[in-house]
């Protein structure tokens, strides 16, 4: 099993669901098959750095990234996806402990769903805190914006008298 795909045993007998982790993902350069990108192709495609790239990978963030016969990593499109998911995660604020926590909850597999479910679900609530937050604030810039348009209309106002 990918990290990208789940299959039926939660389902039914006959279904099958796909948990694409973010939504729509974007098209990758290459086909599946031929997806075999150096560090470089990737800092390139996703604005990463190599140092990032290999942190990540060191800290058990990246599961096993395959390597070419002289060494290099060869990422594939599942690593592509992988790594869009993670820029997700890290839009959220959730903390790097938890990002690598969920990865190695996916590595454990589908029993762990529950738990996969639970620290998705936390997030979800710090980002909705976050995003209440952000809407108090964008309405106190919006009223001294409109406090101080008022006050350059006055001003024009008066100084046409």
């Amino acid at each position: 099993m990918t990290v990208m795909q789940t299959t039926a045993g939660t389902l039914g007998p006959n279904a099958t669901r796909t948990d694409i982790c973010s939504a729509p993902p974007r098209r990758h350069p290459r086909p599946d098959g031929q997806d075999r990108y150096t560090i470089s192709e990737v800092v390139a495609f996703t604005g990463l750095t190599a140092h990032t790239l290999r942190w990540y990978e060191r800290i058990g963030l990246m599961s096993h990234i395959d390597r070419s016969h002289t060494g290099q990593r060869r990422y594939s499109n599942r690593d592509l996806d992988w790594l869009d998911f993670v820029g997700k995660l890290r839009l959220t604020g959730m903390p790097v402990a938890d990002m690598v926590r969920y990865a190695e909850l996916v590595r454990e597999g589908e029993s762990t769903y529950l738990d996969r479910r639970e620290l998705l679900e936390s997030t979800r609530r710090d980002v909705l805190a976050r995003i209440a937050e952000l809407q108090d604030t964008l309405a106190v810039l919006d009223r001294k914006i409109s406090f101080y348009g008022d006050a350059g209309r006055t001003r024009e106002t008066e100084g046409t008298r």
